[in-house]
């Protein structure tokens, strides 16, 4: 605790780390004031019901910061252009052009942002027609005229860009990386309102259900800070070279393999996945065939938010995509080839196609924990609602993954910027 207390203090003592938190925490108060202002033609009060109703449509919500359920000019959120980054991450495994610009510092990141950008706008097109559509499939649009719906859409496409704007300031002048601090805003905000309605609707039978949860979600945030940081260190050496009488290389030194290779984007996939069945379910019920009914209904029961086979396969959803992402994140072959020209190599492994194998090897190993601990976290707030009896938790596995992750990353950074500036005045 008085090791907090002291960097907290360092950090507000600080007059450049200070202007970047002010910076960062007055972006905050325009995005939620932003938040706030709905966009006309939508039933507010019947939408906000059906969000609270179904356990992945309110996470989407915790991601959006809430915009979502009151469908403010917010509402999209920054999901379309972290799709559009993942997408062009994964291109960059196929395409060669995109790889080159990975790999060409500052300037191929700067063109890498503004085809992210780009391809951002149609993800933000598609993702407000799906939202108009599950909104006219419950009844809920007041206004389905065409000028009314293409109003609606460039309205969710301009608040989207604009949250990608104020993210990247955030990068930029700010603290931290400016998606994830949004993120993170978003859900520090649902907060409040959660326990609100944990309290308000919990009978005095649910109250030491709800203290053991307390106790459990504790702990779950300390597993989470300790998977998090948890690495893999591959033992690695640099080989001699003697030029005359003086000597090169020789040093030790270590490949550090995060245990989590693939963060929280298993659980994302995951999500947009699972959310086929509940949409399907719904526009099949809504069919007059008694064939396309009953498929409906089968839906609707199998994939309920506390039904069987709907845990199992959200399980194994996140478990076998955390393996896909591991292997596509951590390149084994680039890092072995790296390695072969930097001189360096894994102690008691050949250079090459022995290292790439040794790395593939050791990545599968490490990630299957990995991927236990991921499948657990995504289905921690189903777990919780079945012996709770709680409908309406907190803060979900995945929010909690992101916090305790954009915190971490973001107190290293000011702790960086704190040693940085303690070098300055030595020069």
């Amino acid at each position: 605790m008085n090791k907090i207390t002291t960097f907290l203090k360092k950090v507000v003592s600080n007059p450049e780390l200070k202007k970047k938190l002010l910076f960062t925490a007055s972006i905050f108060f325009i995005f939620r004031l932003l938040a706030h202002i709905p966009v006309p033609g939508v039933d507010v009060k019947q939408l906000s019901t059906l969000f609270a109703g179904n356990e992945f449509l309110s996470l989407l919500n915790i991601f959006s910061g809430g915009t979502l359920s009151n469908f403010s000019v917010m509402a999209v959120g920054i999901s379309p252009f972290i799709t559009a980054s993942i997408v062009l991450q994964l291109a960059g495994m196929v395409v060669p052009q995109i790889k080159e610009l990975q790999k060409d510092g500052e300037a191929g990141r700067e063109k890498l942002n503004q085809y992210t950008r780009f391809l951002s706008v149609p993800l933000a097109v598609a993702q407000g027609l799906s939202v108009l559509a599950l909104l006219r499939s419950q009844g809920l649009l007041q206004a389905s005229d065409p000028l009314s719906i293409i109003t609606m859409i460039l309205t969710l496409v301009a608040g989207a860009m604009v949250i990608t704007w104020l993210g990247e300031l955030i990068s930029t002048y700010g603290i931290g990386n400016g998606i994830s601090m949004i993120l993170l805003g978003g859900i520090l905000s649902q907060v409040p309102q959660s326990f609100s309605q944990i309290a308000y609707s919990s009978s005095g039978s649910q109250f030491f259900s709800l203290i053991s949860f307390a106790s459990v979600f504790v702990a779950v945030i300390g597993l989470t800070v300790f998977m998090n940081e948890a690495v893999r260190k591959i033992p690695i050496e640099y080989a001699k070279r003697v030029r005359g009488s003086r000597t090169f290389g020789g040093q030790k030194s270590h490949l550090p393999v995060k245990v989590n290779v693939a963060g929280v984007m298993p659980i994302i996939f995951a999500v947009s996945i699972m959310l086929v069945p509940s949409f399907l379910s719904r526009f099949l019920l809504a069919s007059s065939n008694p064939q396309l009914l009953s498929i409906g209904q089968f839906l609707t029961v199998q994939f309920a938010q506390t039904a069987p086979l709907y845990i199992v396969t959200y399980f194994t959803i996140v478990f076998v995509f955390a393996f896909v992402s591991a292997m596509l994140f951590f390149n084994a072959e680039d890092i072995s080839d790296e390695l072969k020209k930097s001189g360096a190599f894994v102690a008691g492994i050949r250079p090459g196609a022995a290292t790439r194998k040794f790395l593939e090897y050791v990545v599968i190993r490490i990630t299957f924990i990995g991927a236990v601990f991921l499948s657990s976290i995504a289905i921690l707030p189903i777990v919780a609602q079945i012996f709770t009896d709680v409908g309406s938790l907190a803060v979900s596995g995945t929010s909690l993954l992101i916090v305790v992750s954009v915190i971490i990353e973001t107190a290293k950074q000011a702790e960086s910027m704190l040693v940085e500036q303690n070098y300055d005045t030595y020069l």
